[in-house]
């Protein structure tokens, strides 16, 4: 199986924890070189330093920009696309505030456009021209399996994760014959900072410990515990692999089987 990405350069957003940060380690081991993208310098430096180097030549780095400053994302997205030519995007970002979508702002509903579909599409123009010249192009959106099945008390996030969906979707189908697939990774509860706000957040709202409600959100879980990060930054960096040149548009769950849909 040829799982071996030296040569290739791949950008990940979110990457300063969590699954980002996760899938860096991950595709760096696979022999890829390794930009990582978030808001926080100081945790990106760290994060960087820290990336296994398996591979003669291998090169990691990393630039600090705000998802939601569409303008500093394109400036920067336009730099790295300026250098070594990126193979591989991980679209990563930290999901929207919950509650119902019938009282949210909308304010919220642009922001995580802003911060999901619209990032997506700046990052996608500014290093499309790199995958086609090179013939290899694989990008990976960290989503929801809410796009199977929205998630109660998540309104916002339901609604913008659908929309990264079709957009991926669309993509797939224009950029195959360029070597470019596009697919979508649907976390299922994993083990990250964005679960423990969850966790506060319905806490709080509800007057419940959050250990009890971990445990009903266990309950809806088959393999009956949470998630780790590297457990789905490992399925994203096989997306990312010549291996996985063939699969294109689907939105795989990693979810410990607790999604019920069957596509």
């Amino acid at each position: 199986m040829q799982l071996d990405l030296g040569g290739r350069h791949a950008l990940v957003c979110g990457a300063s924890q969590g699954i980002g940060r996760a899938s860096a380690i991950e595709l760096a081991e696979l022999g890829a070189s390794v930009t990582l993208l978030a808001r926080s310098g100081d945790r990106l430096q760290a994060a960087a330093e820290s990336l296994p180097r398996t591979h003669a030549g291998q090169r990691h780095d990393w630039h600090s920009v705000d998802m939601l400053d569409t303008a500093g994302l394109q400036a920067t997205a336009t730099d790295l696309a300026a250098g070594a030519p990126v193979h591989i995007l991980i679209n990563n970002s930290g999901g929207p505030p919950g509650g119902p979508a019938h009282s949210a702002e909308p304010a919220a509903f642009e922001a995580a456009f802003r911060q999901h579909l619209l990032a997506g599409q700046v990052l996608l123009q500014a290093l499309l021209p790199g995958m086609r010249q090179s013939g290899y192009g694989r990008i990976v959106n960290v989503i929801s399996t809410s796009v199977k099945e929205p998630i109660a008390g998540l309104g916002v996030s339901n609604t913008v994760r659908a929309a990264v969906a079709g957009w991926a979707k669309t993509l797939s189908a224009e950029l195959a014959a360029d070597g470019i697939t596009v697919n979508n990774v649907l976390p299922g509860y994993t083990r990250t900072q964005r679960l423990d706000s969850l966790l506060a957040a319905q806490a709080a709202a509800s007057g419940r410990n959050e250990d009890a409600i971990a445990q009903a959100m266990l309950a809806s879980v088959p393999a009956r515990r949470f998630g780790e990060a590297g457990e789905v930054a490992a399925v994203i960096a096989f997306l990312c692999t010549p291996a996985a040149a063939y699969v294109n548009g689907v939105s795989i769950a990693v979810d410990g089987g607790r999604t019920r849909a069957l596509s």
